[in-house]
Parts: C-alpha cells; sequence; structure tokens
C-alpha cells in the first residue's frame, strides 16, 4: 500500500477505471481493491459501494474482504504505518515496552493515527525476523533488536 492520509476517498470516475482495468470482473476484486486503496490511502464506505455496484456483487462481499485481509484499511492511515510485530518471539522479548514507548512518543495509543496524520500504529503478525525480534516495520523498513531507547531515535528519522 502506498502511503497516505487522504480523507477525501477515491472519486468514482477513477472506481470505474479501475473497474475498467480489470473488466469488471468479479475474480479480480483483490487486485482492485488494492488498486483503489493505493489511490486513496484507504477503502473508503463509497468506493466499496462503488466498487459493488461495478461488479454486481453485494457490498457485503466486498467489505468482506476488505476487512479480511490486514495490508487493507477502511479509515484513513498515517503517512507513515508503524506495524509492531505481536507474534511469540517479539513478544518474549519486549515487544510491550516497545508498544508503550511507541505510544509515548506518538502520542496515541495502539490502532490510532496521531492528528497531523503522519503516523499510524497498528499490530502485525509475524515480520520474518524473529532473530532480531522485537521488531517493527514503518512503511517498508524493518528495524530490530529494539529497545524502547532507540523508538526516538528511530521516529526522528520520520518527522
Amino acid at each position: 500500500m502506498e502511503p497516505a492520509a487522504k480523507s477525501a476517498g477515491v472519486c468514482p470516475a477513477k472506481v470505474s477505471e479501475i473497474l475498467a482495468k480489470y473488466s469488471r470482473r468479479p475474480d479480480a476484486l483483490v487486485s482492485i481493491l488494492h488498486d483503489v486503496q493505493k489511490e486513496a490511502g484507504y477503502l473508503s464506505e463509497e468506493a466499496i459501494t462503488e466498487i459493488a455496484s461495478g461488479l454486481d456483487i453485494p457490498v457485503s462481499k466486498v467489505y468482506g474482504v476488505a476487512t479480511f485481509y490486514t495490508l487493507f484499511s477502511t479509515k484513513p492511515k498515517g503517512q507513515y504505518i508503524i506495524r509492531v510485530c505481536e507474534n511469540a518471539p517479539c513478544h518474549v522479548l519486549g515487544a510491550k515496552a516497545i508498544v508503550e514507548a511507541l505510544e509515548k512518543e506518538l502520542g496515541i495509543p495502539m490502532g490510532g493515527t496521531t492528528s497531523d496524520g503522519k503516523f499510524t500504529l497498528e499490530y502485525t503478525s509475524c515480520l520474518g525476523v524473529c532473530g532480531v525480534a522485537p521488531a517493527i516495520m514503518i512503511n517498508e523498513a524493518v528495524y530490530g533488536n529494539l529497545t524502547p531507547e532507540r523508538v526516538p531515535l528511530i521516529l526522528k528519522e520520520y518527522k
């Protein structure tokens, strides 16, 4: 997903263009959702309704797919999405302290977005870097062997 905190969503004409790119095939739903989210930064209620209409499938099906996959979002997210691994190795090696440091530094709870739209904080499953647990990912960059003291230094790179 391209990081963007765009609150206006995507215009119906752009959704139609994306639907046409996939020949309005319902089997292309995941790809269509990905492209719409890439345009707007998230999947708005209006976009979901437009996609359902354009594919002639129930809104509930589109919404179900959009909410099933963790990389899709139905709410605007920050420019930088901070994903904290919550699997066993990270948990055992101190992920809770990392979460507390992130929440304190950003002034938001887990699942929140900063008021300036710059950061979103969320949990994710395994990042595949268990050897350097605890770990986080900021957009596509992975940071491992974390300590609460390193959190402000890492975030400084993005502020």
